[in-house]
C-alpha cells in the first residue's frame, strides 16, 4: 500500500506519479454530493448504486448475518460507525494464549494480523514486489542473457519491466528526499532572515515574490535547483525556498514527517538488502505467524477503516457513513504495509477468511508483480470450491490491465487464460455523467476489468471518529462487496457464480463515448474499458437476485 506527501511537487517535476489504493487527495468537497454513491441515476442524476431506492421499496428485514473479510491494512476497531460491525470469533476465548478453535491462530478474536511483530506491533514497511522480483531473479537473468531462447521471452519481458519500474521509483523518491532536504534545511535560516523584513512573520506568496525580485541572484526554477542540488543560504535563495513552502502550504512538521516516510521508502521499500520478514514472529511457519492486534499502528489504520465503513457503516446511528446493511460483519485481515503485500500473506488470508466463515472477500490493494502467484491462485480456487466471492480493485495507474498485469488476478497472463470464476475486478467512476464519468486514475481493461462502480469523492469514515471524502478504486470494490453481501443476506440459496453473474448482468449499460483514463481527450466507447460495459447497480442486482432465487425453489 503506497502513500506519498508533498503533492505539489508532482506538478513542479512534471511527474505523473502512480497512486496505490485510495490516496488521491485534494478532493473538491464543495462540489461533492453527500453519499452520492447510494443514489439513483434517474432520480438523482448520478450513477450511484441505487441502494437508497432499494431500501425505500423493500422495508422487510432479515435476521441473518453475513461476514465480509477485508484483506487490507490495520483498522480502527473503536470507530463509532463500526461498533458492533466487527466479526467476533465466538469459538475463541479472548486473551488466554490458547488456540481454542484449533484453526492455527491464537486468540484471533476479530481476525488476524499477518504482518504482526511479536505480540502487539505491526510491520510498517515492506519491499515493493518489483524489488523482490529483481533480487530473486537477477542471477538467472544474467545467466539467461548469455544464451537467449525463445521460450524465455516472457521471463525477459517481466524482469526488464521490473527493472524499469525500480529505476523510475528510485529516481522519483530520491528526488523527493532531495527536495525535502533542501526545504527543511532552508526553513529556519529563511525564517530568521525574513524577520528583518516581516517582524510579525505575516508574509505570503505575493509579498515574498516581490522581495525575491529584489534579492534574487539567478532565475533558476526549483527543478533546476534540484538538479544542481542547490543548498545556497544566500538571502535570495532563502526567500525563494520560503516562497515555495508558502505556495504549497507546507509546514516544517509536515515536511519532516514526509521526509521520514520517504526515507523509509528509499532505505526499506527500495532497498535490496532490507529483509522485511525477519521481524515477524514465526514467519517460517506456514500458518499462525503474526499476531492478533488489528489496530496497533495508527499510520496504517486509515485504509481499512475507509473500506469497511463503505461496506458496513452503521445505518441507524444517523452519523457518518451508511453501509449496505447492518447485518454485515467485517472480518479484518491485515496484510498491507507501506510497500507491497507478500503472496504468502495474501494466500493465507484467503484461506483464513474461507475457513472462518467469510462469504465475501474484499481485496482493495494491488501490486504489479507476483513472485508466488501460483499460491494465490490455489487459494482463489479453494475459495471458489467453497462458494466464496472475491472482489478486487483494478488499480489506480490509469493503465490497461489487459496489457499491464496487476495482481492478485484471476487471469494467467503467461498462458492467457482465466483461472477461476468467483472473482470480480472493479474500476472507478465519478458522479459526473458526461464523457469524464470514468475516474481519470482508474485502470481499465476490456477483458480483465469486469465492472465499474462509484469510487471518486466518496464519503468515508476515518480513524478516531472522523469522516471525509476520498477517492480510489479501493473505494469502488467495497461497493461491489457490499452488494454481494446484501444479495446473500436475502437470497442465500444462490451460488457464487450466480451472484457474480447477477452483479455483472444487472448493471446499468453505458452506451456512449468516454475519455480514456490516462489521456486528456482520447475518446473510446465505454464498452471498450470493461467486460460488462456496465456500472454497478445494487437495486437492479437485488431485483434480479430475487427472480433467480425464486426459480431455484
Amino acid at each position: 500500500m503506497r502513500t506519498f506527501a508533498l503533492l505539489g511537487f508532482l506538478l513542479i517535476l512534471n511527474s505523473c506519479k502512480s497512486i496505490k489504493n485510495d490516496n488521491i487527495e485534494n478532493v473538491d468537497k464543495a462540489n461533492v454530493s453527500f453519499l452520492w454513491h447510494h443514489k439513483d441515476f434517474i432520480k438523482d442524476s448520478a450513477y450511484g448504486t441505487s441502494l437508497n431506492k432499494w431500501y425505500n421499496e423493500n422495508p422487510k428485514k432479515t435476521n441473518k448475518e453475513i461476514i465480509v473479510a477485508t484483506l487490507d491494512s490495520q483498522i480502527d476497531l473503536n470507530h463509532e460507525d463500526l461498533q458492533e460491525k466487527i466479526w467476533i470469533n465466538k469459538k475463541e476465548i479472548p486473551n488466554n494464549g490458547i488456540d481454542d478453535d484449533n484453526n492455527g491462530y491464537i486468540d484471533d478474536i476479530n481476525g488476524w494480523n499477518f504482518i504482526g511483530i511479536n505480540k502487539d506491533k505491526t510491520l510498517a514497511f515492506c519491499n515493493f514486489e518489483f524489488v523482490r522480483y529483481i533480487d530473486k531473479y537477477k542471477a538467472i537473468y544474467e545467466e539467461k542473457k548469455l544464451n537467449k531462447k525463445k521460450e524465455d521471452e516472457y521471463f525477459f519481458s517481466e524482469y526488464e519491466r521490473a527493472l524499469k519500474r525500480y529505476e523510475k521509483e528510485n529516481r522519483y523518491y530520491s528526488a523527493y528526499l532531495q527536495i525535502e532536504n533542501m526545504l527543511i534545511n532552508a526553513y529556519y535560516p529563511a525564517k530568521d532572515s525574513l524577520k528583518h523584513y516581516f517582524p510579525k512573520e505575516d508574509y505570503n506568496v505575493s509579498s515574498l515574490d516581490s522581495l525575491y525580485k529584489i534579492y534574487k541572484e539567478n532565475d533558476k526554477t526549483l527543478k533546476d535547483r534540484i538538479i544542481e542540488n542547490d543548498s545556497s543560504k544566500k538571502l535570495g535563495d532563502l526567500i525563494f525556498y520560503m516562497k515555495t513552502i508558502k505556495q504549497f502550504q507546507y509546514t516544517i512538521e509536515g515536511m519532516e514527517k514526509s521526509k521520514s516516510h520517504n526515507d523509509s521508502i528509499v532505505n526499506k521499500l527500495l532497498n535490496f538488502d532490507y529483509n522485511d520478514r525477519e521481524k515477524i514472529k514465526n514467519y517460517s511457519l506456514e500458518t499462525g505467524y503474526g499476531n492478533n492486534n488489528l489496530n496497533s499502528n495508527k499510520r496504517l489504520r486509515k485504509h481499512n477503516t475507509e473500506v469497511s465503513s463503505i461496506i458496513a457503516g452503521n445505518r441507524k446511528n444517523n452519523i457518518g457513513v451508511k453501509g449496505f446493511n447492518d447485518n454485515i460483519k467485517i472480518m479484518p485481515l491485515n496484510i498491507s504495509p507501506f510497500g507491497d503485500e507478500h503472496d504468502k500473506d495474501i494466500a493465507n488470508a484467503i484461506y483464513y477468511a474461507v475457513d472462518n466463515g467469510a462469504k465475501v472477500i474484499n481485496m482493495s490493494f494491488y501490486k504489479e508483480f507476483s513472485l508466488n502467484q501460483k499460491n494465490v491462485t490455489e487459494a482463489l480456487e479453494y475459495a471458489e470450491q467453497k462458494n466464496i466471492l472475491i472482489i478486487h480493485i483494478s488499480g489506480n495507474e490509469s493503465s490497461d490491465i489487459d496489457i499491464k498485469p496487476f495482481y492478485p488476478t484471476d487471469f494467467d497472463y503467461k498462458n492467457s487464460v482465466e483461472v477461476v470464476n468467483n472473482f470480480i475486478t472493479v474500476g472507478s467512476i465519478s458522479k459526473r455523467m458526461d464523457s469524464t464519468i470514468i475516474s481519470p486514475f482508474s485502470n481499465y481493461g476490456k477483458n480483465n476489468v469486469d465492472i465499474f462502480a462509484p469510487g471518486e469523492d466518496i464519503y468515508v469514515a476515518l480513524p478516531d471518529n472522523k469522516y471525509d471524502y476520498d477517492s480510489g478504486t479501493s473505494l469502488a470494490a467495497p461497493m461491489v462487496s457490499g452488494t454481494a453481501a446484501l444479495i446473500w443476506l436475502y437470497y442465500p440459496n444462490l451460488t457464487v457464480q450466480e451472484v457474480k453473474n447477477i452483479i455483472l448482468e444487472s448493471g446499468v449499460t453505458i452506451d456512449k463515448m468516454v475519455i480514456k483514463p490516462g489521456t486528456e481527450d482520447e475518446m473510446v466507447h465505454f464498452s471498450e474499458l470493461c467486460k460488462s460495459g456496465k456500472i454497478l447497480n445494487t437495486y437492479n442486482a437485488m431485483k434480479m437476485a430475487e427472480e433467480v432465487s425464486k426459480r431455484k425453489k
